[in-house]
């Protein structure tokens, strides 16, 4: 199977040097579920855009230090490529910047949040339980780096994980499209080095040295639990595509 990662932002210049760019983060992490998944980057952010919504068999839109309200000009075909991929039933997942350009695309509002930001490790309760997330859980700790939310939902999304920082952390549409507000294919070494070094800057000194004491009591995000989510969902749909169900 296929994957299109939409890379939608650019690692800034001081962590470019050390870590590997989004689209490799998501392909490792992805990798954890042992899917077998073949990878293809198409770089919105740089202007490129893929044939069509069939070009690969499930697509991932990743992170993006902009914001959805900035309606930057690679943002609205964007949009309009989800509205596609929704009316095609073309698995997709949006993570951080892709969940709210998501919701954006289908009708919900994304805002500067007044909430703040939400750095460091983040537990969200599990509100619904689809058939690509097995097991008993009843919370997913991931790490968060985020200021902007989703304000209001499409009608038609469901809410499936949750915190009381962030009500709509995990949305689904029908069964083609989900997506999560914080970041499982962050590990802790970049989720550290963010807060690092842009704490008192970027991020207010106490809420980022907050975000870090998050992570130094020996809890560990639930990476491999959400990759197994994710390649699931995936599998799922090309199981009825295959079917011809779709």
């Amino acid at each position: 199977m296929k994957i299109g990662i939409l890379e939608a932002g650019l690692l800034r210049e001081e962590m470019a040097s050390r870590f590997d760019p989004y689209p490799v983060m998501f392909a490792d992490f992805l990798d954890l579920a042992h899917a077998n998944f073949e990878y293809r980057t198409i770089s919105v952010v740089r202007g490129e855009t893929a044939a069509g919504v069939h070009d690969c068999d499930g697509w991932l839109i990743t992170g993006s230090r902009h914001g959805v309200y900035d309606r930057l000009d690679w943002m609205p075909p964007l949009e309009e490529f989800i509205r596609e991929l929704a009316a095609a039933r073309v698995p997709l997942v949006g993570v951080c910047f892709g969940h709210q350009i998501i919701a954006s695309a289908l009708g919900g509002e994304v805002v500067k949040s007044d909430r703040g930001w939400g750095v460091g490790l983040h537990r969200y309760r599990v509100d619904r339980r689809h058939a690509w997330m097995p097991g008993s859980e009843t919370q997913a700790a991931l790490y968060a780096f985020h200021q902007d939310q989703v304000e209001k939902c499409p009608a038609h999304a469901e809410v499936f994980l949750s915190s009381d920082f962030c009500p709509y952390a995990g949305l689904s549409y029908g069964d083609s499209i989900i997506s999560v507000q914080a970041h499982p294919e962050f590990g802790a070494d970049y989720e550290t080095a963010l807060l690092e070094a842009y704490g008192g800057s970027v991020v207010p000194r106490e809420i980022a040295d907050s975000g870090l004491a998050s992570m130094r009591d020996g809890s560990r995000a639930d990476t491999a639990l959400v990759a197994n989510w994710f390649a699931n969902f995936f599998l799922a749909r090309q199981r009825l595509a295959a079917a011809g169900n779709s």
